[in-house]
């Protein structure tokens, strides 16, 4: 078995997991809330009628809350399960969005058109083990002059052990191989203990070259000196919906977002 999927079969059972979790909060999603944070928000704008491609989308909740939006979205993911629950839950609430199940690196055989936004957020990149043919993908599903925007959690983060001492480096080489034995939900304990995750974390620099490389124009870089989920060790919320390091505080950063044109 190969790592992606090693990383599909385990996400295939996440999932499960994580719908029924109070961290992704589903029941209120469908009340109307939205899974879209304000970092997300402000930084895209007004996306009505924009033609969006969600790389890496789970079980669909942002790519429905970028539907709600007005938006015409597509999203992509390498688990079965999550494409399945983001299939219901898009017909569910009677929001219209397309769902496939793809590898990010297999995208051209199951899509053939180009989009105005491709979006992608939290935990992504690392699945992803080669970020040229990733920014490659990018660059092929954008119209001309088409924006990419992701924002996600900062590498130095990936640096921290549970005691939020630096313990790995910054720079890492190696994929990185973990048993999965529960996930950062709550009630998230999985049943098959064969199950493990192969993950690949990068630099910033790593990031901004793959995608300068393939064309596109960094219109910003922005850090944040906090976090928006409680999904990592030792975190204490500052004000609603932004956790920092009871160690740290807001002395570091926590996550980082870009906005891209092609060019």
């Amino acid at each position: 078995m190969n790592n992606f999927e090693h990383n599909r079969e385990s996400w295939n059972e996440l999932t499960t997991l994580h719908a029924d979790s109070s961290f992704y909060d589903v029941d209120s999603f469908k009340k109307g809330k939205t899974s879209i944070n304000h970092i997300e928000t402000e930084e895209l704008g007004n996306i009505k009628g924009k033609k969006i491609l969600h790389l890496q989308c789970h079980f669909g909740m942002d790519t429905i809350s970028l539907a709600r939006l007005g938006a015409e979205v597509v999203g992509v993911d390498i688990s079965d399960t999550s494409i399945q629950k983001a299939i219901e839950l898009s017909n569910e609430l009677d929001v219209p969005a397309r769902f496939v199940r793809s590898n990010v690196y297999d995208i051209e055989n199951v899509l053939n058109e180009t989009f105005d936004i491709v979006y992608t957020s939290y935990g992504a990149i690392n699945w992803l083990n080669d970020l040229h043919k990733w920014a490659k993908i990018i660059n092929r599903f954008l119209k001309p002059n088409g924006i990419f925007y992701m924002v996600e959690f900062h590498p130095l983060i990936y640096t921290l052990n549970d005691n939020s001492e630096i313990v790995d480096s910054y720079f890492k080489s190696k994929p990185l191989e973990t048993v999965v034995e529960s996930s950062y939900t709550d009630n998230s304990e999985v049943s098959n203990k064969n199950l493990k995750h192969i993950e690949w974390h990068y630099s910033l620099s790593e990031v901004l070259n793959s995608l300068i490389s393939n064309g596109m124009k960094i219109e910003f870089l922005n850090e944040f000196p906090y976090q928006v989920y409680n999904c990592f060790p030792n975190l204490t919320e500052i004000e609603s919906g932004k956790w920092v390091s009871e160690k740290y505080g807001d002395k570091i950063p926590y996550m980082y977002s870009i906005k891209a044109m092609k060019i």
